[in-house]
């Protein structure tokens, strides 16, 4: 069971980590877990609205990646000499929290303890004037020392004499040249003689064109010149690597300032990231109390465009610790117990919600969620298993301070079973005090939670003209699937809809009462208060119950199969009849039952069902007994085989 998952938290903690800069800030946001301290979840809120009303003021921080930094760093440690780009990583480093330390400044207006923490930044800026002084472009500048100055001078006059002397040598012997220009080669400087004059220029070959018609040649007239320079270039990489050392021993003596500053700008990374996020998902700062309450108004799905979801208020009010929700498929049932529970993990977790500021949250120890279509075929699971595999896991882990979310609970099996476990797990989850919303399309779940004291209903809204959902949940209303409507709205068969609403009435004729009952052991979490059971009783108008609507001869449908059978025997104790389905004679509880034909219309009166029912040899010896007594006679009576 993965619950962030199923709720699309790993979404928001994904959407989070895109704000953040630094790549170490983007695996924490990833780590972000609910807390179930309430002064660490207060605490984490506040920097949250901190961060997000500091940028509505004064825009983005001017944060980087602290990665480079912290690479420099360990090459310092390990005593390496740093590279001039290093160096300018340290540069950048220190530039930044320069410009973060203005930024807070600016919103120390707010009076906020996050804009006043740009005071404990060291922006260094002897280190960074050091550094931005003697490295430029990426490589040691002229100005790194006064030796490093001269000895470039030296280079430079050298290397122009170098090219003064060729440049001669080229105009006056043009027709020896291929090309009318110096270039290097292997670092020294040539001239390109054609290959048939190559003895005319004494010199040393340094290197051949492609298809040696051309000979690069350093002519003995600047050897002595290129001598010079070539021991200047070493004097220089000497005194640049002094420099570099020089630097990195300077870093070295700042690292300990450094890394906290490193520190305080992944703190503030992480923190402007949640900020970042509050403004991205239009959200806001919501209440947090420390009692079992939810309020939440005029909420959205984080995930879902601002412009097209519809407003969500909820509720657990007063005494009230379970809802259920019922409304048409696609109304916006499973995306209201999704919200309601992403929300309070965000909440949680310091993390402001799409939701009006008089909201109001409470910490849960879990949140326990079984949402969608579970089904596993490495693991060949059904949708019910896999369904009831969860919720059974869940009641384990449940506790009187855990959330628990159910989506379309008691689905995927025997209607009448399904329903009767919907109200078992109800009723387990309001034994173990916790709080729990839970989905559903059974009327009779939803008259339970009507009769049950801390339950309410709540509906999604549905627009009869339209035929469409309004994804608005009304609490305090019992909803419908609107099935019967739609179709007739679609031009279904006026016969089929009567047969229809006949058979859903008898099958829903059934209510609950619920009556006190001594505490038991068995729940010490309700010990202050009486634990109710329920009882299945016959509605309240003088009407038959739904088991005695049926007669001998009727055409039924036995649900699940949909199997078609014709009753043979009344209801006896138990709410059962007999039901002769494909020749066989078995018992069938009256919940399964729905009404196909009636005998009236298929038989004529006084019909003889035994025709029907009876074997051959039983309808012989029921003729011969009826005349007379007649030794070793047998008629035999098939009661049927249990409930099929």
């Amino acid at each position: 069971m993965n619950t962030f998952i199923t709720l699309e938290f790993n979404k928001i903690l994904q959407m989070l980590s895109d704000n953040a800069q630094s790549e170490s800030v983007k695996v924490r946001c990833l780590a972000l877990r609910p807390t179930l301290n309430e002064a660490e979840a207060r605490r984490w809120l506040r920097e949250t609205t901190e961060a997000r009303c500091i940028i509505d003021l004064n825009g983005p921080p001017p944060l980087q990646p602290v990665e480079n930094l912290n690479k420099v760093l360990a090459l310092v440690e390990a005593d390496a000499m740093l590279l001039p780009e290093q160096l300018e990583q340290v540069s950048t480093f220190l530039s930044s929290c320069r410009r973060l330390k203005q930024y807070l400044k600016k919103a120390e207006a707010t009076g906020s303890n996050l804009a006043a923490t740009g005071g404990s930044l060291d922006v260094l800026p002897e280190l960074e004037e050091e550094i931005s002084r003697r490295i430029e472009n990426g490589a040691v500048s002229d100005r790194a020392s006064t030796a490093l100055s001269g000895i470039r001078r030296k280079m430079s006059w050298t290397s122009d004499e170098i090219r003064r002397k060729l440049d001669a040598l080229l105009r006056k012997n043009k027709n020896w040249f291929s090309e009318s220009f110096v270039s290097q080669r292997n670092g020294r400087f040539t001239l390109p003689v054609k290959r048939e004059h190559k003895n005319n220029v004494p010199g040393t070959l340094v290197d051949l064109s492609q298809t040696g018609s051309t000979c690069f040649i350093e002519p003995d007239s600047v050897r002595k010149l290129s001598g010079e320079l070539s021991t200047l270039e070493i004097e220089e990489d000497s005194e640049v690597r002094r420099v570099l050392y020089e630097l990195t021993a300077l870093i070295g003596e700042y690292a300990p300032r450094l890394k906290i500053n490193v520190e305080a700008l992944e703190t503030l990374d992480f923190i402007f990231s949640k900020g970042r996020l509050s403004r991205q998902i239009q959200a806001s700062p919501v209440g947090l109390n420390a009692e079992r309450r939810i309020r939440i108004r005029n909420a959205r799905h984080p995930l879902l465009e601002a412009s097209s979801a519809v407003p969500l208020d909820f509720e657990f009010m007063d005494g009230v610790t379970g809802i259920v929700i019922t409304g048409p498929n696609t109304g916006g049932k499973t995306v209201t117990i999704k919200t309601v529970g992403l929300l309070s993990l965000m909440v949680q977790s310091g993390l402001h919600v799409p939701a009006d500021e008089s909201s109001t949250f409470c910490l849960h120890a879990e949140v326990l969620s079984d949402i969608g279509d579970g089904q596993s075929i490495s693991e060949n699971l059904s949708t019910f298993s896999s369904h009831m595999t969860n919720i059974i896991e869940i009641l384990n882990r449940t506790g009187p301070e855990s959330l628990v979310l159910l989506d379309e609970l008691g689905s995927g099996t025997d209607p009448a079973e399904g329903m009767g476990l919907a109200v078992a797990i109800i009723e387990e989850l309001c034994q173990k005090g916790c709080l729990f919303a839970v989905t559903t399309h059974y009327p009779e779940v939803a008259a339970y939670a009507a009769a049950r004291k801390g339950l309410l209903n709540a509906r999604m809204a549905f627009d009869r003209k339209s035929l469409l959902p309004l994804y608005r949940l009304e609490l305090g209303e019992k909803g419908e699937s609107c099935a019967l409507f739609i179709a007739e709205r679609l031009g279904m068969p006026e016969g089929i809809l009567e047969r229809a609403r006949r058979a859903s009435a008898g099958q829903r004729s059934d209510t609950f009462e619920y009556v006190p009952d001594e505490v038991t052991d068995e729940s010490p979490q309700c010990a202050s208060k009486p634990r109710q059971i329920i009882r299945q009783t016959a509605p309240k108008q003088n009407k038959p119950l739904r088991s005695e609507q049926f007669n001998i001869g009727d055409s039924v449908i036995v649900l699940p199969k949909n199997e078609v059978g014709i009753i043979y025997k009344r209801t006896n104790q138990y709410g059962e009849l007999g039901v002769q389905i494909k020749g066989v004679k078995t018992l069938v509880n009256h919940k399964r039952l729905q009404l196909h034909v009636p005998a009236s219309e298929l038989y004529p009166e006084d019909y003889d069902f035994s025709v029907i029912f009876d074997t051959v040899e039983n309808r012989k010896a029921r003729r011969i007994l009826e005349r007379r007594y007649e030794k070793g006679t047998i008629v035999t009576h098939d009661e049927g085989n249990g409930d099929r």
